[in-house]
């Protein structure tokens, strides 16, 4: 098999919904097509599904997204549907899901089973259940912190992993300019921001993800300039509404209810960062990569972020000035604060961070996966 031989690749997820994960199977499904490779998507379903066959991927619907006994019933379907797809490559990107495809192959004789590729998300807890993900032919971390990881925790040759950061659609996340019309739609809903420096705070709400931790340093930037305006963007699970209630009784006792606006979840959440004057991480622990960060940075927006985890990774690379030391809040607001008064004139995010060199670099482990197979069976 040469480089430019059509590879039939099935990537193996839980559901196809709004989260990260699911995003990037999308966005790498649809360059599989343009590449004229065939995509397979084997997920439990989603919002996503309709999107994903009109842009030429097939979706098998399979339950495999369970972490229940029960889940173990998909074992024998996922093996029949394998052996009638035939796959060069298995692309596993979640725990379940991965436990479920390698019981399934087990059974299948060795020339018969395509090359096995997981993508490891996160920084999951250390144990029999997680060790799924080292079980592949070859591993993809999707930052430099996740490499560290797999390395420490489950001392694998480090010839068998490859770090590949989660790219970003150029043409979604890019230095463009704002869009008068959608400009002047925001200002109409939210007249508050007029002639105001918006500090914008996106990602889901969640106690880790830093909401509080944001209406502090508001509360902190405040105190200093009275022409700043913070943006919460992002919504809440429905069984966790509560949360929101929380947030929004800490702002007004804060006293920054006319100073913070929370615009629930967003489908233009690009056009707020070319819009913004800084965006904001400040998530309480380490994220596995931290993806609204090099978001922002494409658009040329200034982040400030805590140093840890993937979200430094790509502000090391494009804007280090943005980063402050863990769980600082006040050293956090001023630097949102110096950055204001003196803003950056270029950012520049490297090409790792976005969707092309992503799918190159895929591809070359599939390739040299495959090669590797057939020399060890020659």
């Amino acid at each position: 098999m040469t480089r430019s031989t059509p590879l039939n690749v099935v990537q193996i997820l839980p559901a196809l919904n709004a989260g990260g994960v699911e995003r990037g199977t999308m966005e790498f499904a649809r360059e599989l097509k343009a590449r004229g490779h065939r995509s397979i998507v084997i997920s439990s379903g989603g919002t996503l599904v309709d999107q994903l066959e009109a842009e030429g991927s097939v979706h098998i619907q399979l339950p495999v997204h369970r972490k229940s006994p029960r889940t173990l019933l998909q074992i024998a379907p996922l093996r029949a549907t394998l052996q009638e797809l035939k796959p060069d490559i298995v692309h596993v990107r979640s725990r379940m899901p991965a436990w479920i495809n390698w019981l399934a192959l087990r059974s299948l004789p060795e020339q018969q089973r395509p090359v096995l590729i997981s993508t490891v998300h996160g920084m999951y807890s250390v144990n029999a259940y997680s060790a799924i993900m080292t079980k592949a032919d070859h591993i993809i971390a999707i930052s430099d912190c996740v490499l560290d990881y797999i390395t420490s925790n489950y001392h694998i040759d480090r010839a068998r992993i490859t770090r590949i950061y989660r790219g970003l659609d150029p043409s979604i996340f890019n230095h463009g300019h704002i869009d008068e019309q959608w400009l002047r739609a925001l200002m109409s809903e939210y007249p508050q921001l007029h002639g105001k420096r918006i500090i914008l705070m996106p990602g889901r709400l969640s106690r880790w993800k830093g909401q509080e931790a944001f209406l502090d340093v508001m509360k902190h930037i405040c105190a200093s300039r009275s022409d700043v305006h913070g943006v919460v963007i992002g919504g809440a699970e429905p069984n966790k509404q509560h949360y929101l209630q929380e947030l929004l009784a800490r702002r007004d006792k804060l006293g920054l209810k006319e100073q913070v606006s929370f615009m629930g979840h967003r489908k233009d959440i690009h056009s707020f960062y070319s819009f913004a004057d800084v965006t904001c991480h400040l998530s309480n622990k380490a994220e596995p990569f931290g993806r609204t960060v090099p978001e922002a940075l494409a658009c040329g927006c200034p982040v400030v972020a805590y140093d840890r985890g993937g979200a430094s990774e790509s502000l090391h690379r494009a804007f280090p000035q943005g980063l402050i030391e863990p769980d600082n809040p006040i050293a956090f607001a001023d630097r949102i604060l110096e950055i204001l008064s003196s803003p950056p004139q270029d950012i520049q995010l490297p090409e790792e961070f976005f969707l092309q060199q992503q799918v190159e670099q895929t591809l070359n482990v599939y390739y040299n996966a495959l090669a590797n197979k057939t020399d060890a069976r020659l």
